[in-house]
């Protein structure tokens, strides 16, 4: 049996485990992954940027 590998939330880069999240694919081919519909609006709806939310992982790089 194959072991998936988890893969991070494009958006806010949380862990997202196999068999759960959502795959996004842009018509240039990049793959986007999303852990939840609050991040998948947020980025592609709202286009917002995930590195001025306090609840992200990226904030938290930028520190």
């Amino acid at each position: 049996m194959s072991e998936r590998r988890q893969v991070k939330c494009s958006f806010c880069g949380r862990e997202i485990l196999p068999g759960h999240g959502m795959m996004f694919v842009r018509n240039d081919g990049t793959i986007l992954w999303f852990c939840s519909n609050k991040c998948r609006k947020s980025m592609l709806k709202l286009k917002r940027d995930p590195k001025k939310l306090k609840w992200t992982a990226f904030y938290m790089k930028g520190r």
